[in-house]
């Protein structure tokens, strides 16, 4: 079914958009040029290539992780790219969990000298975090230091971009990052043809690859179900911080991400067996955002009892 839309680009806050721009072969020039902005010269990214995105640990009980977006430059440098659109309980612990996959996988058979490749962990966050809400930074890039404030290891690092505290108009962009923070934040809401300071070449291959008007009907789809489920969250975002009490909110956004879930999954695929809605209340938050983005292929509800057996 194809539609008729008034966005003439997709929100890349969405899992679809997102992936869409910056998690596929014909487009990881665009991941590329904007990881390069994150990156100091000497670590400029020429090449990559993407990996498995779901990884598992070293023995079958160990946990699962499920990046957005997993991939290694030319000369071995790992990157896990995530987006994350509302504040969660251990975040950062749930960061530093992630990393650690990169650097296991490095691991070799036999006689091994522990050198390892480096590892960045990029979160782009959909909200400010609560102890940094009064600092002006935008990017806050974390390593390891000694109890000196000297780097320690320079291989593990951590970058978390706070798009809420990007607030520059069109006329005030002085930079490529700050184009491409712009972006991020505001395609949807621009016009085609796009506005003059965004009309230059890596820009420009963006917009030919987030034009609606270029999908395939089955992706307007996953399109549309994606957006519904972003606008759907933020609006149990923001009822949960009017309604509800600082304690207790973590978990009432995670009832309510849970409910959202279920609805868009019956509206998908027609009743979900009962046994199947008690098994989705037990998926953690990490995991449903995981779901919220394989949903997109379901098409029974075999599908999603499946998946979440997979997952377990």
């Amino acid at each position: 079914m194809a539609y008729s839309l008034q966005d003439k680009y997709i929100n890349l806050l969405t899992d679809f958009g997102f992936k869409r721009v910056f998690g596929t072969e014909p487009n990881k020039r665009l991941l590329m040029d904007f990881l390069n902005t994150l990156l100091p010269p000497e670590r400029q990214i020429e090449g990559l290539t993407f990996k498995n995105n779901e990884n598992v640990g070293s023995t079958p009980v160990d946990r699962k992780a499920i990046f957005d977006i997993y991939c290694q430059g030319v000369n071995g440098d790992r990157f896990i790219v995530e987006i994350q659109k509302a504040k969660q309980n251990f975040f950062k612990d749930r960061s530093v969990f992630y990393s650690t996959f990169p650097i296991q996988e490095q691991a070799l058979k036999g006689e091994w000298n522990y050198k390892l490749a480096p590892v960045y962990a990029i979160g782009i966050l959909d909200f400010v975090f609560d102890e940094d809400k009064d600092s002006p930074d935008i990017v806050h890039t974390v390593e390891l230091k000694d109890q000196h404030c000297q780097v320690f290891y320079d291989k593990l690092k951590f970058i978390y971009i706070e798009l809420p505290k990007f607030r520059k108009t069109l006329d005030q962009l002085s930079s490529h990052f700050d184009k491409w923070i712009f972006v991020l934040k505001n395609l949807a809401d621009l016009s085609d043809p796009p506005p003059q300071p965004l009309q230059e070449g890596i820009f420009n291959e963006l917009f030919e690859v987030a034009k609606i008007a270029n999908f395939r009907p089955e992706e307007q789809d996953f399109y549309q179900n994606s957006l519904k489920y972003y606008r759907d969250w933020h609006s149990i975002v923001d009822t949960s911080r009017e309604e509800g009490r600082q304690e207790g909110l973590e978990e009432g956004l995670l009832l309510g991400q849970r409910s959202l879930l279920l609805r868009l999954l019956t509206r998908q695929l027609g009743d979900i067996p009962q046994a199947t809605q008690e098994q989705l209340a037990q998926l953690s938050a990490e995991e449903l955002d995981a779901l919220s983005d394989a949903m997109l292929n379901f098409e029974t509800p075999q599908d999603l009892t499946h998946w979440i057996a997979e997952s377990r």
